[in-house]
């Protein structure tokens, strides 16, 4: 896990020598459909050259659920790339690939005792957004990916993207 995640902060530094573009850091809303879940999460994208390429790491947390007297905790961390395909003065299309590690844990109680439980699985992320360009210093955004791997699942998400 220390291992991935030098490899996410090693992307973040690369980025900044590569670009003078735009930088952005938001946070967002996401639902996944696996979970069935509510989660929050902070992003950021770091254009690299003057590509059409950006680096887009993301960090989802969702809203633990308790059922039957087990609560499952769920996160993931996602390193993708996003391609930029169209633009228009109100909106830019890109498309989403990239790598997702997922965490859950699970604990509760049944008559034997306590339990406390948890899995890691990486899997792959393949989507589309949206940045909608207001001409502020922010800019409103949609995204739908779907992860590939053992915890697969749909997921939609939507916040602001600040620039840096």
């Amino acid at each position: 896990m220390k291992r991935k995640i030098l490899v996410v902060i090693a992307l973040f530094v690369c980025s900044f020598a590569w670009s003078q573009d735009q930088k952005k850091i938001g946070g967002f809303l996401a639902y996944g459909t696996e979970v069935e879940s509510l989660g929050i999460g902070v992003n950021a994208e770091f254009p690299i050259a003057d590509s059409k390429f950006s680096i887009a790491p993301n960090f989802i947390f969702y809203f633990p659920k308790e059922e039957f007297g087990i609560k499952s905790t769920i996160w993931e961390l996602n390193a993708n790339a996003n391609y930029y395909f169209s633009s228009t003065e109100s909106a830019s299309f890109y498309g989403v690939g990239g790598l997702n590690y997922t965490q859950v844990k699970v604990k509760g109680e049944t008559f034997f005792g306590d339990f406390s439980a948890s899995e890691g699985s990486i899997g792959l992320n393949l989507g589309a957004g949206v940045n909608f360009n207001l001409g502020k210093s922010f800019a409103p955004f949609a995204e739908l990916k779907y992860t590939i791997g053992d915890f697969d699942q749909l997921v939609l998400a939507g916040g602001l993207k600040f620039n840096f």
